[in-house]
């Protein structure tokens, strides 16, 4: 999976939604305390900085080293680069003790695991009983009616045949991925909650946008180029329909997010 990203990482840096504070606010009020958080799968750590805001310390891991130079640093956030399926020693030594962590959150990542192995190390880290994961994923953007019919046949009928198998726990919300948790304290399932992500772009950031996916670059190594002429002047013409040139773009967010609970161990 994560050479997928490597030679894009640049562009996956800059293309991506920023996550709202509303989001991390939401998942911060239902962990046991705020001392320790597990990032997994950061990137170039868009989701480990804002929680560097709210716990005392982030642990954040990849698998691309190409991500984590382009990550910011801060003081209480620990960046390390890890195995595509992290061993137990590799857990010990990179990330943290059993039963130490208050929270592991995996942001538009957790489709690409091997989840009974990774379920398996949660279990094993997560402070018990109410130690919490929460994963989530963002579909498609949404522009408004023009571009995103263009986008969509674009998505579904060019870019469809070069994404991964995985992708589709994506377009379904994570609403049929495994996740064998069981409501956080005061909630009565464990979603898929819904919240927005804005990114504010012009038609080049868009375009941008589109080639940091992982299916354009699956495309490009094949000899396929996705933004052809024909398919850059559809979503050029849409985009300048309205006369606006830079658009707020709206990016789904599905969260699904539990606890251990008492009966839960590794």
């Amino acid at each position: 999976m994560a050479k997928l990203f490597v030679k894009q990482a640049k562009q996956y840096a800059e293309a991506r939604p920023t996550y709202p504070q509303e989001l991390f606010n939401f998942i911060a009020s239902h962990t046991p305390s705020h001392h320790l958080a597990w990032d997994v799968g950061t990137g170039t750590g868009q989701a480990a900085l804002p929680l560097a805001a709210i716990y005392k310390k982030v642990v954040a891991t990849d698998t691309s080293p190409n991500q984590l130079e382009l990550a910011a640093k801060l003081p209480n956030i620990t960046y390390h680069r890890t195995s595509a399926v992290v061993s137990m020693e590799e857990l010990q030594t990179k990330i943290g003790s059993q039963s130490s962590f208050d929270l592991v959150l995996v942001a538009q990542a957790l489709h690409w695991f091997d989840l009974p192995t990774f379920y398996h190390r949660v279990k094993w880290l997560l402070k018990k009983p109410d130690g919490v994961i929460a994963a989530w994923c963002y579909t498609t953007p949404e522009v408004n009616a023009a571009v995103d019919a263009v986008f969509q046949q674009f998505y579904t009928v060019d870019s469809g045949p070069y994404w991964d198998s995985a992708r589709k726990l994506v377009d379904r919300k994570y609403e049929s991925i495994d996740f064998p948790f069981e409501a956080a304290g005061g909630l009565e399932h464990t979603g898929p909650f819904r919240f927005n992500a804005e990114k504010e772009m012009d038609l080049e950031g868009f375009f941008t946008y589109l080639r940091s996916w992982s299916s354009y670059q699956t495309a490009k190594e094949k000899g396929v180029e996705l933004l052809t002429d024909d398919v850059v002047q559809r979503i050029t013409t849409a985009w300048l329909q309205d006369g606006v040139t830079r658009k707020t773009v709206v990016f789904p967010i599905y969260l699904r997010m539990g606890k251990l609970g008492l009966l839960d161990s590794p």
